[in-house]
């Protein structure tokens, strides 16, 4: 396919030539906006091909010294398919057997062959591996950690409010160009991935110290609900994870960080974030940030002890610990 400021398209080749049958190649380059040579390129390839010869040619170059011989690409299709194996192993397997090629390079030869999802492989598209499971085992076996960032909702309320072309929204814009940001709100969160037992904060930014510190109160918090001891800590690769002072809230648990770009291994705390998106942040319409602020524990009372959850046999979460559920209704202030 030509590229977008290509002067000539395979129907404009045609044209080319069949204007160079009667007309000299100079003249007709000239009025088509190319150079002789060009024109003369596309001629000489009619005469010598036909049709075809107007066709693109690849980029490949014709002599390749150092390409991958086709036998090594044969073995590494028969690899994939008989066995499955990823890059990684089959470049082990090919120097095992004194064939010297690097990952990336078994890598692009997999892509190339169709083979490089797993999906792929199976003729039906099945994906040839069974999911495993993060099951925690026992309340505090595994709590997980995450960060939501939503927007700052402006004195007076947004454009969810008042709408987009209202004097409400064109203020709000003015003082954004002003230099003064509305800026953004750091919902911290806590699940225990047993009883799915949740506490969130609305703190101003993600730093470490603030991370450190929403998990000392998130202890107590699960302290209080019979949850003394946290086996593992499970979190993403955010900065203030990986931070190492961290470290001083573990208290002897394990820091389990979660593979980079892999957000379903932190599944149990990023499904609560989408509860908390569809039933809290977004399900009516806020005039202040302060105001939902202070409905974020009410809220907090209701998804833990009047809620019903899946995993908790459509009851509370708080159901599944040793202390119950208390008798605060979710209108309780």
């Amino acid at each position: 396919m030509p590229h977008s400021n290509a002067p000539l398209s395979i129907e404009g080749r045609r044209r080319l030539i069949q204007r160079c049958q009667s007309r000299l190649i100079a003249h007709v380059a000239a009025e088509m906006g190319i150079s002789r040579q060009c024109a003369s390129k596309w001629v000489n390839r009619y005469r010598r091909f036909g049709d075809l010869g107007l066709l693109d040619r690849p980029s490949t170059p014709h002599r390749q010294p150092t390409a991958t011989p086709g036998q090594v690409v044969a073995r590494i299709e028969e690899m994939r398919r008989e066995h499955k194996w990823s890059a990684s192993r089959i470049a082990f397997e090919l120097g095992a057997d004194g064939v010297s090629i690097s990952r990336r390079t078994v890598s692009r030869h997999l892509r190339r062959l169709g083979l490089h999802r797993r999906r792929f492989i199976d003729p039906t598209g099945a994906s040839n591996r069974v999911p495993r499971r993060i099951i925690a085992h026992r309340p505090g076996h595994m709590v997980h950690l995450d960060v939501k960032k939503v927007g700052r909702i402006p004195d007076g309320g947004g454009w969810r409010v008042h709408g987009r072309g209202s004097d409400q929204a064109r203020a709000v814009a003015r003082t954004k160009q002003r230099g003064s940001r509305t800026g953004y709100v750091y919902l911290h969160s806590a699940v225990d991935g047993f009883s799915r037992l949740a506490y969130t904060e609305a703190l101003p930014d993600e730093k470490a110290r603030t991370a450190i510190g929403f998990v000392y109160r998130a202890r107590a918090f699960f302290t209080a609900h019979g949850i003394t001891h946290i086996q593992r800590i499970v979190t993403d690769n955010g900065a203030c994870y990986r931070a190492a002072d961290f470290a001083t809230v573990l208290h002897g648990a394990r820091h389990q960080r979660i593979t980079p770009y892999t957000p379903r291994h932190n599944g149990k705390v990023e499904r609560y974030n989408r509860i908390l998106a569809e039933e809290f942040l977004y399900a009516r319409t806020w005039t202040s940030e302060q105001q939902r602020s202070e409905a974020l524990h009410i809220w907090n009372l209701h998804y833990n002890y009047h809620r019903p959850h899946t995993a908790a046999g459509n009851q509370p979460p708080a159901t599944r610990l040793h202390t119950g559920v208390t008798n605060v209704t979710t209108s309780y202030t």
